[in-house]
């Protein structure tokens, strides 16, 4: 080619050779056995030039060179870089990979439970150790050059997003920062906020996918695509994709009406020969088993394959069924290498452990090419997991959503059973986001030449609906930043309360509620005008319909009020009925999923009344919990008995019913039913409706019939042009509330936290005191809390034992409320203690009330929760491991969770506790020591 060219053109050439040459990205490209991609250059020139860089590429793109780029780049220039990841297991993994590059005396780990080398040039951290590192000042953060956010789009995140904020707003100017993120549709909108807070930055969007991905969907014996053959699937081009007419026909006969035996057609029964034909089409569709799916995948040669099931049962089932239909996906070559690996990687399991955890169990799954991956598995479990699929010794594994985060574990193909998941409120559909995020997974650069994503056949299924999800890119970054309790001391502490405020101005979230009030002004614009065509429409020549307008929403508002006093004096009759219940009476309740005769266990007063539960929480009235005719024990609740309710017959409780025993439970059931299932329920009789003696009504009445508007002929007319008016005109008011209350969101709510931190003695002005300075260095939900605790002494004089339970109600937080019974406690100065925590949570609740900072919003403190406590103790009292499993009634990964973060709690508290006069802080790293045993010790870095 060269000798193409004139002596001219391979000059200037040549120039540009020696000029690229001469940078630090040709020695880093050098490194790797493939070329980088376009974007990926592009984004290493801009980091060599000296500005910061916001890359949003798809799963699986390979962004985080740019990252590497920037370790590369740090080392070359003798500075420091500390690379940034959401969660622990990332961060083990990007060191094991930069220790292989770099060696292990440059490079370093920090994560909750892990310190190595902490002084290398090269960090990797969780965001959280960063941001404690900013507000702490620490020496560590000198000759710092670069700083990589992997997967900054966390911040959405709206437990733990905040953090990615402060820590973009807070790095000092010096320091480059390197933001990488999954595909969002608001890149640019990042980009700009990034270029107001960290000086220039270069935005990189890249959508294009370096392995093309197929849609399908697998129905009966047959897998369809999703979108017709001449589409474009790898999303390389701009062709429209056209919904599969296959798919389409499909779910038009599933959909069609089924053969009921009454349905008539045209007078006769339908005929046998269309019922035939029917069940033939029919017998075509269904949804294969979980073992089916994979044998077929296997057979068409698109394992290794990950199925994404929305349930940790669900996982732990899918290998279980599995292994009964005798699927065996490895030779005896790869069984053999599989158990030398996993014998190695568990060796310091203490074999009496190992049939607690389901060792055997699991490693027969492993050895079978077959395992389950979600968050309940023990850390060094999943850990053994994603080596041997990356090795290709496990070939199907089934997972909950929480491993399409960051963890890298790409697949030839990803699986959705269902496109509906629990969100932690109800079932709801998974957003184009996620699905993206999921099916990212498919394609393993450099080993597959396409990647596919099957989504299973459901009834009802609609493909219009699975190929928009499919198809589109919308993913927007929102950002969930909230001031606490701990940032404000630490800000104030910093840089003093007016300074702090114009930082938290400066919040991305501040940003884009900004930007919303352009938009909303529009609308409000748009209203006046609107409002003033609405005037002319209810305009009446007898007289002022505005005025008569405003009489007959009086009138109305009146009656709806009195409706809702009597409404609201039944549920008080209601209340006060439910706290005469004792346990023992047999009732009938009158409404809701469980209506019918019941007989109460427990009535579920507060502390201090009859038969008092919990002792801690009374927010809805009683709440009693009762044993339905049909078996089923639940705590019910005041909406249940919107009418007053008395008991029917009385029952005793035998001391021995267990309310988990099915048998127990049947027994008492059928007692139950012997006993009261004859007598039949008093009917609630209504009284006299208040409206009829009201004398405000009757005046209103009055009022309206003596309005000369009211004789108007068109008064209806009138009357619908006058309510689209009131509407309008409410509707604008709350949109200049909004852009009123849009406007300094972020600071009024840092004003209020310093109104009570004042009031609270944690602050004075811009000093910050001894117990402010306390809390400042207690990071985690319920700060506040734990400073109070310290502050009263609440934990003075408990064993280290009885410190772990009570620190653990700071962190735990049950999955799903409990709806049975009351958390276990220990007894003693433990159980005085939690009851006091409870005590000081509901006085700061009343506070946080009283200065109006809303929970809801993601602000303030939530109650604290027992939940965990008794395991905690257990634990830390050196009990067994298969005891205190079975009485905490959760899966081993999610106990040594709940550990770690007790223990990541317990030394925040041996840190900001007082030296003098206190065992708080010597029983805190004892309690530490106590609970970093076992299963808790196993950590495969470090």
């Amino acid at each position: 080619m060269t000798e193409d060219l004139s002596p001219a053109e391979r000059y200037a050439a040549a120039r540009v050779r020696a000029v690229e040459e001469a940078t630090a990205l040709a020695p880093f490209r050098a490194m790797y056995d493939f070329d980088l991609d376009p974007f990926q250059i592009e984004a290493c020139q801009a980091l060599e030039a000296g500005k910061g860089v916001l890359v949003a590429a798809p799963t699986g793109s390979g962004k985080t060179i740019v990252g590497e780029f920037a370790v590369h780049l740090a080392l070359e220039q003798g500075r420091k870089c500390f690379y940034t990841t959401p969660i622990k297991a990332l961060s083990n993994q990007k060191y094991t990979d930069l220790v292989k590059r770099y060696g292990a005396a440059k490079v370093g780990l920090l994560t909750g439970d892990n310190s190595v080398n902490a002084g290398a040039p090269v960090v990797v951290m969780t965001t959280e150790v960063l941001r404690n590192m900013l507000y702490a000042g620490s020496q560590s953060l000198t000759g710092l050059g670069h700083v990589v956010m992997d997967e900054v789009h966390y911040l959405s995140d709206r437990f733990r997003g905040a953090v990615w904020e402060e820590v973009i707003i807070h790095l000092p100017e010096s320091v480059t920062l390197v933001s990488l993120s999954a595909t969002v549709s608001n890149a640019e909108e990042f980009g700009d906020w990034l270029d107001t807070v960290r000086g220039d930055t270069e935005v990189i969007v890249s959508e294009h996918r370096p392995v093309p991905l197929w849609q399908h969907v697998m129905a009966g014996r047959r897998m369809y695509d999703l979108f017709e053959e001449e589409s474009d699937h790898g999303g390389r081009g701009v062709a429209r994709r056209e919904v599969n007419p296959d798919l389409v026909r499909l779910a038009r006969m599933e959909n069609s009406r089924t053969y009921n035996p009454r349905d008539r057609r045209r007078g006769k029964m339908v005929r046998e020969a269309d019922r035939e034909r029917e069940r033939r089409q029919r017998g075509r569709i269904w949804t294969p088993g979980r073992p089916e799916v994979i044998d077929r995948l296997d057979a068409e040669g698109l394992l290794p394959a990950i199925t994404f099931i929305f349930s940790r049962a669900g996982c732990e089932a899918a290998v279980q069924q599995c292994l009964y239909a005798g699927l065996r996906l490895n030779d005896e070559d790869a069984r053999a290498k599989v158990r030398e690996i996993v014998e190695e990687r568990t060796s310091s399991i203490p074999g009496e452990d190992l049939h607690v955890l389901g060792y055997y169990e699991w490693l027969e799954g492993l050895e079978r090419g077959i395992a389950a991956h979600h968050a309940g598995m023990l850390p060094t479990f999943k850990e053994v997991v994603e080596e041997l699929f990356v090795r290709g010794l496990v070939k199907a594994v089934f997972a909950t959503e929480t491993l399409a985060l960051g963890i890298n574990m790409p697949a030839r193909s990803v699986v959705l059973e269902k496109l509906v998941k629990w969100n932690g409120e109800q079932h709801a559909d998974i957003t184009p986001g996620e699905y993206t995020q999921l099916t990212g997974r498919a394609g393993r650069r450099g080993i597959d030449v396409e990647g596919h994503a099957v989504v299973l056949w459901q009834r009802a299924m609609d493909p219009g609906a699975l190929a928009g999800l499919a198809g589109t890119r919308t993913y927007p970054l929102r950002s969930s930043f909230k001031p606490s309790y701990n940032m404000a001391v630490n800000l104030v502490q910093q840089f003093g309360r007016h300074r702090s405020r114009e930082l938290l101005e400066t919040s991305f979230a501040q940003f884009q509620a900004d930007k919303s009030v352009v938009g909303i002004s529009r609308q409000v614009q748009r209203n006046e005008e609107g409002l003033q065509g609405y005037r002319e429409g209810m305009t009446c020549h007898l007289g002022d319909f505005e005025e008569y307008a405003r009489l007959r929403r009086d009138l109305k508002d009146r009656e709806t009020e009195l409706a809702k006093q009597g409404a609201a004096q039944r549920r008080a009759e209601a209340a006060t009925s439910l706290e005469r219940l004792k346990p023992g009476d047999v009732i009938h309740v009158p409404t809701g999923k469980f209506a019918g005769l019941a007989l109460v266990l427990d009535p579920g007063l507060p502390a201090g009344r009859t038969g008092g539960h919990r002792g801690f929480e009374y927010h809805d009235g009683p709440r009693p919990l009762v044993l339905t005719a049909e078996r089923q024990v639940k705590r019910l609740a005041s909406i249940d008995f919107p009418v007053p309710v008395e008991a029917l017959e009385r029952m005793r409780v035998p001391k021995s019913f267990n309310p988990r025993s099915p048998q127990s439970r049947r027994d008492l059931a059928s007692a139950l039913r012997t006993k009261a299932g004859h007598i039949a329920p008093e009917r609630h009789r209504k009284g006299r409706s208040p409206a009829a003696d009201d004398r405000e009504i009757s005046g209103l009445r009055a009022a309206l019939r003596a309005h000369p508007c009211h004789g108007c002929d068109e008064r209806e007319d009138h009357a619908r042009w006058a309510e689209r008016h009131h509407r309008l005109q409410r509707d604008t008011r709350q949109l200049e509330r909004r852009i009123e209350g849009r406007t300094n969101t972020i600071a009024r709510t840092f004003d209020r936290i310093v109104a009570l931190l004042t009031e609270m003695d944690y602050l004075r002005g811009d000093e910050v005191t001894e117990d402010g300075k306390r809390l400042a260095r207690l990071y985690g939900e319920l700060d506040l809390l734990a400073g109070e605790c310290l502050r009263e002494g609440v934990w003075e004089g408990l064993s280290p034992a009885e410190l772990a339970a009570c620190v653990s109600a700071l962190v735990y937080e049950a999955r799903q409320s409990d709806d049975a019974l009351p958390p276990k406690v220990p007894a003693g100065k433990a159980k005085a203690a939690l009851g006091e925590m409870v005590r000081i949570w509901g006085r700061l609740d009343a506070l946080e009330e009283e200065f109006r900072i809303n929970q809801a919003e993601g602000v303030g403190q939530r109650e604290p929760d027992l939940g965990f406590a008794w395991a905690a103790y257990e634990w830390a009292s050196d009990k067994g491991l298969d005891a205190v499993l079975r009485e905490a009634g959760m899966p081993a990964g999610d106990f040594v969770r709940w550990c770690k973060q007790v223990i990541d709690v317990l030394g925040q508290i041996a840190a900001a506790a007082p030296r003098e006069n206190s065992t708080v802080a010597k029983n805190a790293r004892k309690a530490v020591d106590a609970l970093l045993r076992g299963v808790v010790a196993y950590s495969s870095v470090g």
